[in-house]
Formats: C-alpha cells, structure tokens, sequence
C-alpha cells in the first residue's frame, strides 16, 4: 500500500512540474501573478476575494480577469487536485483502519472523485485463459438444421 501512495505521488508531482513549465512560458502582469499566487490559499477558490486580494479595483470586472487567466485557472486547479490527492488516498486507508467513523462513507465518496479528477483511476483486469487454438462446438440437433 505505501509502494503505491509513493507511486502515485511521484506521478502526480510529475504532472506539477510540467504544470510549473507550462504556465511559466506566458508573462503575466504583476497584479494577475497576484492574483493566481492568492486564489487557491488565502483566498480559497474564491475568485472575487482573489481580485481584492490581488489589488485590482472593485471595478475591474471579475469575467473579464478570470478570462484572461482561464489557462492558468485550468493548469492551476489540476495542479490543486494533485496537489490533494495524496490526502484522498490516506483517506481511504483511514476508512479501512476504522470503518466505524463517523461519515466515512460521505469521506469514501469524496476521496474517490478527488482521485478520479487527479487522474488516479479505477482499472479492472480480466483474465482470458486458453489452452488452446481451437474451440469446438457441440453438435447440432436435428431441429435446428431444419430451422436453417
């Protein structure tokens, strides 16, 4: 189990530095790197507490600096959920320690989307197995050759 939280958060923190590099390549105005600096800490996702945080004017209309940024809003949110999906899947290891807790399906719930959204995804194997290249047939009966 711990093999595989450090798998997966080595593969998400992967996918941030490549998040780093890509929004790095776009010059932003001091104002907008303020207001991306603020907008998932202090500001909790709220993007009108962002823009007073970020020192823009009760004026500047909220639309027109979220359209400005949507790419980087996007490459930072992803950057987010990697960020909490090692938290989801200690979560999940929580809930298998105590059942018992109290919410701890709502938590399973939660836990699971945030890691569907961090790119962690369910996988399912079937195994086919065969001993050989041929496949025979049983015999046909009389009553289906006349059906034919």
């Amino acid at each position: 189990m711990l093999h595989y939280l450090h798998v997966c958060i080595t593969l998400l923190q992967d996918g941030h530095d490549e998040t780093e590099s890509k929004m790095s390549k776009r010059q932003l105005t001091e104002k907008q790197q303020a207001f991306m600096a603020v907008l998932f800490e202090e500001a909790g996702g709220d993007v009108v507490v962002a823009k007073r945080l970020a020192g823009y004017s009760d004026n500047s209309p909220t639309t027109t600096i979220v359209e400005a940024l949507k790419d980087e809003i996007f490459e930072a949110t992803k950057s987010y959920m990697s960020r909490i999906g090692p938290k989801a899947a200690i979560a999940y290891a929580s809930a298998l320690d105590d059942p018992t807790q109290l919410g701890v399906k709502e938590k399973m719930l939660a836990a699971g989307q945030i890691l569907d959204r961090a790119g962690v995804v369910k996988t399912e194997r079937v195994a086919v197995e065969s001993t050989g290249g041929l496949f025979i047939l049983p015999p046909k009966n009389a009553d289906d050759a006349e059906d034919s």
